[in-house]
């Protein structure tokens, strides 16, 4: 009987090895570890993203006066006190001259200066109309009696096409979540860069400026129409 059972141990199969050597636990529950699952990127559009159309095309403004220029328009000025003495320098004319823009970069037509000194700071006022447009452009500076530096006070730039300003109305007419029913475009004025696409438009019920109304803001490069 003793001989019966070593015959059968001694026959019995081995236990396999896995692969590498390592030994098999044939009572683990672990789960086997799975490899993590790769993260796919969204498919991106080929397509940029649109930008905005422009609401109007716009004319590109430019400055179109050196210093030889103004410094003409300074010495055979039409004004009843002309312009004083002591702005009437090459190096004054240069520094206006750098600030004057024009909405289509071209000369006015008519161009207009004049000016006054107080004890310390002049004055000079340049206004120019373009040829056949609606409005007028004007530029006030304050200039030191001591020195060359010229400083932007204000500005009121009017001087349009009549073309674009017929664009402007009809772009806020169709672009602004407002009424303009029985108003009346009266002004419209633009900027110098960096802000040349930036229109104000005034809208008068009575087609006057004293009259109640409505005044936006029209980027003609964002395509907004706001109030400001």
């Amino acid at each position: 009987m003793l001989v019966g059972v070593l015959l059968a141990a001694c026959t019995s199969t081995p236990v396999s090895e896995p692969p590498g050597g390592a030994s098999t636990d044939v009572g683990s529950t672990a789960t086997p570890t799975r490899s993590p699952t790769p993260t796919v990127a969204a498919p991106r559009s080929p397509w940029p993203t649109p930008s905005p159309s422009p609401l109007v095309e716009l004319p590109g403004p430019g400055r179109p006066y050196d210093a030889a220029a103004v410094l003409d328009a300074m010495v055979n000025s039409q004004r009843p006190d002309g312009v004083p003495d002591q702005l009437e320098s090459r190096a004054t004319a240069g520094a206006v001259a750098d600030r004057l823009w024009t909405a289509d970069g071209r000369p006015w037509s008519t161009i207009a200066v004049g000016g006054s000194c107080g004890p310390e700071v002049c004055s000079l006022e340049v206004a120019g109309s373009p040829e056949g447009g609606v409005g007028e452009d004007l530029y006030v500076f304050a200039i030191r009696r001591d020195g060359p530096e010229v400083d932007m006070l204000t500005t009121t730039l009017g001087g349009l096409s009549p073309e674009l300003v017929a664009a402007l109305d009809e772009a806020a007419r169709s672009t602004w979540a407002g009424d303009l029913v029985g108003m009346v475009l009266t002004s419209a004025r633009w900027s110098p860069p960096p802000d040349d696409a930036v229109f104000a438009l005034s809208y008068r019920s009575g087609g006057e400026e004293g009259s109640p109304g409505v005044d936006l803001l029209l980027d003609g490069r964002r395509g907004t129409v706001t109030v400001p």
